[in-house]
């Protein structure tokens, strides 16, 4: 949502959300504490958390921040149970989208995962440019290892290499996350990737492969980051990330017909783009 010009009435979030919450995914990443000035789409992410019912789920929140301050208002909400930070490994992407460098960002992080320990939240560190840069800033499988073994140090145990501009392919979503599991088997990784619609089944494969079972998407596979150059390059749609763990075995105990009602509302209010599957 935070992409789209016009403002999306509370309420329309909230009877999508709560739909969301009816479909039987692990995790629904549902807001962001960070500056309205930046994000006016989710100015409202705090009236939006009191209206979704969590009575009969057992879906867990995220909720993502960019600083302290954003850290201090999800952790005072007993609803929430991750955190979302967003730490790059290109030093000009932490810049642009954080306004910090990365020496900066780690402190944040320190500091954000010492509060999360404090109030029994958990974070969720993104690796932005996890698979190269359009910048020039160094990029390695090595230097997204050096990042995870620092974040393993502050305490973090769930990683998710993110495919910020599409720039991934299977194969390197395959070598990079066989080299990651295998060398910090502990912890969780998971796969926050971009793509064209038609790149979608080949990177979903190539992280299954690897044995990524934490996997992103957004429903129509809408949304994605203002950097890409590509206006095709968005989020992977969720419903077909569902289709192929389907096919390859994998039960994702979703509910059909909830996932079904949740497409057609986020087609009345987020718009429609179809993709194949």
């Amino acid at each position: 949502m935070q992409g789209l010009h016009d403002f999306i009435p509370t309420a329309d979030k909230i009877r999508y959300l709560n739909l969301l919450l009816q479909v039987g995914f692990d995790t629904l990443d549902f807001g962001s504490f960070v500056s309205p000035k930046a994000i006016p789409q989710l100015r409202d992410t705090e009236e939006v958390l009191a209206g979704l019912n969590l009575t009969e789920t057992n879906t867990k929140l995220l909720a993502i921040v960019a600083n302290l301050r954003g850290a201090e208002q999800a952790v005072s909400h007993p609803q929430i149970q991750y955190l979302g930070f967003p730490l790059s490994v290109s030093e000009t992407f932490q810049r642009r989208n954080t306004n910090k460098t990365i020496g900066q960002a780690f402190a944040e992080v320190e500091a954000i995962q010492k509060l999360c320990a404090a109030h029994q939240k958990q974070l969720v560190v993104y690796l932005s440019m996890g698979f190269g840069n359009p910048y020039g800033d160094p990029y390695s499988a090595e230097l997204i290892g050096q990042f995870t073994e620092r974040l393993i140090q502050t305490g973090i145990e769930i990683i998710a290499p993110s495919d910020t501009v599409g720039s991934s392919t299977p194969e390197s979503i395959e070598t990079l996350f066989r080299y990651l599991i295998k060398t910090f088997p502990a912890i969780e990784f998971g796969a926050h990737l971009h793509s064209r619609p038609e790149q979608v089944t080949e990177k979903v494969q190539a992280a299954l492969r690897a044995g990524v079972r934490r996997i992103d998407g957004a429903l129509q596979g809408l949304g994605g980051c203002p950097m890409a150059s590509d206006d095709l390059t968005g989020n992977m749609p969720t419903e077909q990330i569902i289709y192929l763990l389907e096919k390859e075995g994998i039960p994702a105990n979703i509910n059909q017909a909830r996932l079904a009602d949740a497409l057609a509302v986020s087609a009345e209010i987020l718009g429609s783009r179809t993709h194949g599957l």
